[in-house]
């Protein structure tokens, strides 16, 4: 097999961190007329902006996509397939979970709003609900430009994230010299480096893909590790932007709407070390305890992503609303030492709500196998596809700015457009076939499909397949069908 396990550790390192610094950030308040409210962290309590510095991990997320993305586009292209037949699985991939998350959510918020509940409330619970929202649009849209960005990267290599680069720099430095109010041209043209700059991660994960990019001590990773850093420090430092890599309300220029020249230059530092430490994580991979722990999480990161701040919600209705949780001031030394209660507590109860899960997970990776689009999508189904994108990343982008009860009103428009979007990519073109056949590629790769679960309980038993030869780790199943994590599983290969 081809996999590689470093990139499942990424994405698995990633999620853990974005679940992580999510709880961390969220402390609620209980006020004495039985309301709650949530400060916001980084606002409340500036020096926390330096933790932002380990815990925005998404370049991660985009250099782990780039990686496999390449090497699945280059063979599905190799094998007569279509950009919109390989965009559209990819697609179909990730918006059928999302798209049932977000139902659920706007069907509770519905249900509320009629009953009365406090539109205060309702807009604060759909904003947590949606606050991870910004990652779908712009990954969908740069796996859209896979195919030209590839094509760019086999005739001009590294060159094509320099250019890139030096681009999102300077757009970065035009949106923070011209400074608030900025008319909507300059606010357009800064939107661009959501794609440019996390479009250069993803870019310098084919040229790790292809070997452009060493691993370990040698000089590449070094130089993006060391260089990536001092432009960093001095664009905070002496220079105009903040230290928090993430939103703080009221903060300009910020760092991440629209992503800056400092976010830049910290995604390339990330890269650098990711690719400089590379050797010495997958030799502590080798462990079978390490790389189930990676496989789990892997298996379970679109939940995990989609799902992590319900806890929150449901821990605020089990503790806070009913005033059991203790209450010291906001930011003191007995404040964080209930974060490690708080973040327990969490954990247990996301370890539920992903367990209940899992019978929705396998329905989806069903339905997943059952309406993904053919490889080579061609005409009018293609056309039909590209509008059904298009709309889809609407529908996100307007939940990733307003939440799904912006002023605690039911956002019709925008879930019109999310089922109408899903439906155009899903729904009228059946029979497609396997996507890739190497995972890593996004947060829904990880989902287990009949293969991997039947080849992971002959993992668990020890079990060999009719030819003697042990399951690996669940990758290859007993009946020939595709895991959602990207392999094939052979036919009669599997533990049974």
């Amino acid at each position: 097999m081809s996999r590689d396990r470093y990139v499942d550790f990424l994405r698995a390192w990633a999620i853990l961190l974005v679940v992580l610094g999510h709880w961390l950030i969220t402390g609620l308040i209980r006020h004495p007329d039985g309301t709650l409210t949530a400060p916001e962290m980084l606002r409340a309590l500036p020096w926390t902006q330096w933790l932002t510095l380990g815990f925005q991990i998404m370049p991660l997320f985009f250099l782990a996509g780039g990686h496999a993305a390449g090497g699945s586009w280059a063979r599905r292209r190799d094998a007569g397939g279509s950009a919109a037949g390989w965009v559209g699985q990819r697609a179909v991939r990730l918006l059928l979970p999302t798209a049932v998350y977000s139902g659920l959510v706007l069907l509770a918020i519905g249900v509320c709003a009629p009953l009365g509940v406090d539109p205060a409330t309702l807009a604060m619970v759909g904003w947590a609900m949606a606050m991870q929202f910004w990652f779908l649009p712009v990954y969908l849209l740069i796996s859209a430009l896979t195919p030209a960005l590839y094509a760019l990267h086999e005739r001009w290599g590294p060159r094509v994230p320099l250019v890139m680069g030096a681009v999102g720099f300077g757009v970065g430095s035009l949106v923070a010299v011209v400074g608030p109010p900025r008319s909507a041209l300059v606010e357009a043209v800064g939107a661009v480096n959501y794609l440019l700059v996390w479009g250069v991660v993803y870019q310098l994960g084919f040229c790790w893909r292809d070997g452009s990019l060493s691993e370990g001590g040698r000089p590449a990773p070094v130089a993006l590790a060391a260089g990536g850093g001092a432009v960093f420090a001095a664009l905070v430092g002496p220079g105009p932007f903040p230290v928090s890599l993430i939103l703080v309300t009221g903060q300009d220029p910020s760092n991440t709407d629209p992503p800056s020249a400092a976010l830049l230059a910290w995604a390339v530092a990330q890269v650098g070390v990711a690719l400089w430490i590379a050797p010495a994580v997958r030799g502590a991979l080798e462990g079978d305890r390490v790389r189930r722990a990676v496989r789990v999480l892997g298996s379970g990161s679109m939940a995990l992503y989609l799902w992590h701040m319900l806890p929150v919600l449901i821990a605020a209705a089990a503790f806070y609303l009913t005033g059991l949780a203790p209450q010291p001031g906001y930011g003191s030394a007995g404040w964080w030492a209930l974060r490690v209660p708080w973040l327990l507590v969490l954990g247990a109860v996301l370890a539920g709500v992903v367990r209940a899960l899992r019978p929705l997970e396998r329905r989806l990776a069903s339905a997943d196998r059952a309406v993904r689009p053919d490889a080579g999508l061609r005409g009018a189904a293609a056309w039909r596809m590209w509008a059904g994108l298009g709309v889809s990343v609407w529908a996100l982008v307007f939940f990733a700015g307003h939440g799904f009860a912006p002023a605690g009103v039911f956002p019709a428009p925008a879930a019109a457009g999310l089922a109408a979007g899903t439906a155009l990519l899903a729904f009228p073109h059946r029979g497609g076939v396997p996507a890739d056949t190497e995972g890593g590629a996004d947060l829904a790769d990880g989902r287990d499909g009949p293969g991997d679960e039947r080849g992971r309980r002959g993992d668990e038993r020890g079990g060999r397949g009719d030819d003697g030869k042990r399951a690996d780790d669940g990758e290859r199943g007993d009946d020939g069908e595709r895991g959602d994590d990207g392999e094939f599983a052979r036919r009669g290969r599997g533990g049974r």
